[in-house]
């Protein structure tokens, strides 16, 4: 069993930087590979970054990527979602999730824990 907590959202400007984390707690979380998620209001979950077990392989959606960059310390649990040249966009609910896989796809359906999540709000 895994619990996954995520921390750093908040409401910032366009253009500005925030950098999300999730702390898990239970197995190490060198034995999960991680993944981000988020869900904005009136739409479905959708995929945003992943990460291997060891952290060698990454995968970004096309809307984030060379503006988001995910990355875990494995040794301190904890995977991290830095966010720069934030869009209004952006704005959703993300969610950190980690998968038995060692390196899963953008599927939902292939993590297995879940975080509560972290709002993040960029005003138009």
């Amino acid at each position: 069993q895994v619990q996954l907590v995520e921390s750093g959202g908040g409401l910032v400007q366009a253009g500005a930087s925030l950098r999300l984390s999730c702390a898990s707690s239970g197995r190490t979380s060198g034995s999960y590979a991680m993944g981000w998620f988020r869900q904005a209001p009136g739409k479905e979950r959708e995929f945003v970054a992943r990460i291997s077990k060891t952290g060698d392989f990454t995968g970004y959606a096309v809307s984030v990527k060379g503006r988001f960059t995910i990355s875990r310390a494995i040794a301190e649990n904890t995977v991290y979602l830095q966010m720069n040249s934030l869009l209004p966009e952006d704005t959703a609910v993300y969610f950190c999730a980690a998968a038995r896989l060692h390196f899963p796809g953008p599927s939902s359906y292939e993590y297995d824990y879940w975080g509560q999540g972290t709002q993040v709000t960029v005003p138009s």
